[in-house]
């Protein structure tokens, strides 16, 4: 989604998961946009699970869901502002994965499910922790050879992208360059002035 000039929405899980029950991961990203593109109208995009790209490492230890961006000459699905690449890792016991990463862009990696580690010197991290990596033409994770019972791999989040470089203000949902731009939304989002992408 791009919220552009204002949008109200709200994220649920899908009905039949409710209605099943069972665990599920729900992440939200926000990648701040240029100010030369603050403005746009708002858009969705809506990426399923059968529309990212799958890609293996060669040992065949792990499967890489590539999102957005590319990593190795191939390409995700997701369309973005600016540079990103934002990939769902599934990495087996024992099993390390490395991945060209362009060295102008930042990295970083959050545990979804299981523990391993990061980066040429093993960093640790597990569910619910987040890597960043340093600068880099790589990214490398591990899969600890013992999982827990409840996940079956390694599940990791990778993103990074190509920094803005730009002011930045943020105050609840709103992100802007300057204080004025940041009361503007408040202003606009009071008087009913945001826009909203109706349900499917």
């Amino acid at each position: 989604m791009t919220a552009g000039s204002g949008l109200l929405h709200i994220e649920t899980p899908p009905e039949e998961l409710v209605a099943s029950g069972g665990l599920f991961h729900g992440l939200q990203l926000w990648v701040n946009l240029p100010s030369t593109d603050k403005m746009l109208a708002p858009k969705y995009q809506d990426i399923r699970g059968g529309s990212v790209r799958l890609l293996a490492s060669e040992d065949g230890g792990s499967l890489v869901r590539l999102i957005a961006g590319d990593v190795g000459g191939h390409a995700g699905p997701g369309a973005t502002h600016t540079p990103i690449t934002m990939i769902h890792a599934s990495v087996s016991p024992g099993a390390e994965l490395a991945l060209p990463w362009r060295p102008d862009f930042n990295a970083l990696a959050y545990g979804l499910a299981g523990h391993g580690s990061a980066g040429a010197e093993g960093r640790p991290f597990a569910m619910g922790q987040t890597v960043v990596f340093g600068q880099g033409d790589s990214v490398t994770i591990r899969a600890d050879k013992k999982q827990e019972s409840r996940t079956e791999n390694f599940e990791v989040v990778l993103l990074g992208g190509l920094p803005i470089r730009e002011p930045m203000q943020h105050y609840g949902p709103f992100v802007m360059n300057t204080h004025a731009e940041l009361a503007q939304a408040f202003d606009d989002y009071q008087a009913g002035r945001l826009g909203v992408i109706p349900a499917s």
